[in-house]
Order: structure tokens, then sequence, then C-alpha cells
């Protein structure tokens, strides 16, 4: 259960998700997660380094071999996700028609 309350706090998995292409410095980690205030931003960079899922690189901050794989395991969510976000625009489409 301690992965689940790791990933369950808010920002931690968007920002596992932003690092799955490679490194990135916290101004653009901010500027991609609208809303992510830099106290929270960077309590979580720390929570995410202490547990071996990402490290400092020299351009900011990368996925560990553990963070990868995570990534990984992300790829379904997003496809569920993107499903999901489509049956709920059809659902809110039929419901103005209707």
């Amino acid at each position: 259960m301690a992965a689940m309350d790791l990933f369950g706090r808010r920002w931690a998995l968007r920002i596992l998700w932003e690092l799955r292409a490679g490194p990135l410095g916290a101004r653009t980690l901010m500027a991609r997660c609208e809303g992510l205030s830099s106290s929270v931003l960077y309590q979580r960079l720390r929570e995410l380094t202490t547990n071996g899922i990402i490290a400092p690189s020299a351009d900011g901050y990368e996925l560990t071999r553990l963070g990868a794989a995570l990534s990984h395991a992300l790829e379904p969510l997003n496809e569920w996700a993107i499903t999901w976000a489509q049956a709920q625009e059809q659902n809110d489409q039929n419901s103005a028609e209707g």
C-alpha cells in the first residue's frame, strides 16, 4: 500500500508521465502541469527521488530504471483514460441532443 499512497498523491503520476520521454527541469515540469505550485512540485520530486523512482540529472530530473518500468505500466491506464473521455463526450452529446 505504500506505493498506492505515494502515487495517489496529487501530481505524482503526472510528474512521472511528463518524465517518460526524458529528463526535464523543474520549470518545464511546472509549465507542463498547469496549476502545480512550486512547493508541491519540489515536495513530490523529493518523495519520488527518495523512493528511487526518479533521480536528479544534468538536465533536471529523470526516471530511474524502476521509474521507467512504472511509466510503461501507465500506458494502458492512459489508453483507458482516452476511451473513457471519449465515452463521456459522447454521453454529453447525446444528453444535449435528447
